[in-house]
């Protein structure tokens, strides 16, 4: 307890019409021509139309940026920050899930330190702080809104690499649960999942303490209890409350103690075959906690208890994360999502380099890697 530890974290606004601050939050930041970040899918709700006129209210021009894809590329990140400077713009306000944030956060950084985004990969690679940026999530559980983290698709590589930096922390997020009611019950399962394994994956890292133990221990209760209603009762406001506050929870911890070896996983399979990282996290992490287990016994019990299993062992854990998962319909293999056998060496080969292997309770081999993946290719 006596150890010094940081705990970063952007200055966010909570609760329902939390979104119509962007344009003071964004004038207080001393904004003149925002560019507004998001996608194809947001551009299709009223959302967007509330962000601008919030702008517009306190007379700030604005450009839309949207071409960004789930899983952003680099070029997308490239090529928003050419609009963001042709247009000279100087603020960012980031609008959707983990995508547009993400892609936004690595403009920012482009435009500060007129670098290729490539260049930030890794563990503290921005020399320059970023430009402001204000996000407002609209999904609950990617965390990207509060996180030291952005995920960017190398596209020559096929690599989803990781840009882990404080630059990468916005300088607000405008959290809204009424965003999540655009999110069919499919993304709100995923997204929710993604939320789960942020926070169990954060609670056993070895670089875990008391203050991101609280919030990752509260956000698995709260999604063990909000989830499976939030995708059954999509339009229900006290899940969605509910499951936005587990998303932030979760962001806050994982952004200050890190991930593990399902993200370090999760990312490969993005980048190789490009499949959704909700879905990536939910086929993966029965398995990677019996891998774990031995290492980190004590704290998955700890995870048991929050979500309602006290005195369970490992079996009755992994059980019930199958069983979790299979309520919200997710319950396919890596098989069903066009992973072969042949593919496993190159994507275990990726997952040893990624920077959230660093944090995982127990070192693994390459090997130990290849095991895992094979076991979550036919299911148990």
């Amino acid at each position: 307890m006596g150890e010094l530890r940081k705990f970063v974290t952007p200055e966010f606004v909570f609760g329902n019409g939390a979104r119509f601050l962007a344009g003071r939050y964004a004038s207080n930041l001393g904004a003149s021509r925002v560019l507004l970040v998001t996608d194809h899918g947001i551009m299709k709700t009223g959302l967007v139309d509330d962000v601008t006129g919030s702008l517009h209210d306190e007379g700030l021009d604005y450009v839309i940026f949207n071409d960004v894809t789930p899983n952003p590329r680099d070029h997308e990140v490239m090529e928003g920050a050419e609009v963001f400077d042709a247009e000279e713009c100087n603020m960012i306000v980031a609008l959707g899930g983990g995508s547009p944030i993400d892609c936004a956060k690595a403009m920012g950084a482009v435009v500060s330190n007129r670098m290729n985004v490539l260049e930030f990969e890794g563990v503290d690679r921005i020399p320059v702080p970023s430009i402001p940026i204000i996000c407002i999530p609209t999904t609950a559980g990617t965390g990207a809104d509060v996180s030291q983290f952005a995920i960017i698709m190398d596209t020559h590589r096929r690599v989803k690499m990781a840009i882990i930096s404080k630059a990468m922390v916005p300088d607000a997020s405008l959290i809204d649960p009424e965003t999540t009611l655009t999110m069919d019950g499919e993304l709100t399962a995923a997204t929710g999942m993604d939320a789960l394994a942020h926070a169990i994956e954060a609670y056993v890292s070895n670089a875990s303490f008391h203050l991101t133990d609280l919030n990752a221990l509260d956000s698995i209760g709260i999604i063990n209890r909000a989830l499976p209603g939030a995708v059954l009762e999509p339009d229900n406001m006290d899940y969605r409350e509910d499951m936005m506050l587990a998303s932030l929870e979760a962001g806050l911890a994982f952004s200050n103690a890190s991930l593990g070896l399902v993200h370090a996983m999760a990312h490969s399979l993005g980048g190789k075959l490009d499949i959704p990282h909700g879905e990536a996290n939910a086929l993966l992490l029965e398995y990677v906690i019996e891998f774990n287990f031995k290492a980190a016994g004590e704290r998955y019990l700890r995870i048991a208890g929050a979500m309602g299993l006290e005195g369970s062992g490992l079996d009755e854990l992994k059980a019930y994360i199958r069983e979790f998962q299979e309520t919200l319909g997710m319950d396919m293999t890596l098989g069903d999502l066009g992973v072969d056998e042949e593919d496993i060496p190159a994507l275990a080969e990726t997952s040893m380099r990624d920077p959230c292997i660093v944090t995982n309770p127990v070192r693994p081999e390459q090997g130990d890697v290849e095991e895992i993946f094979r076991r979550a290719l036919s299911g148990p």
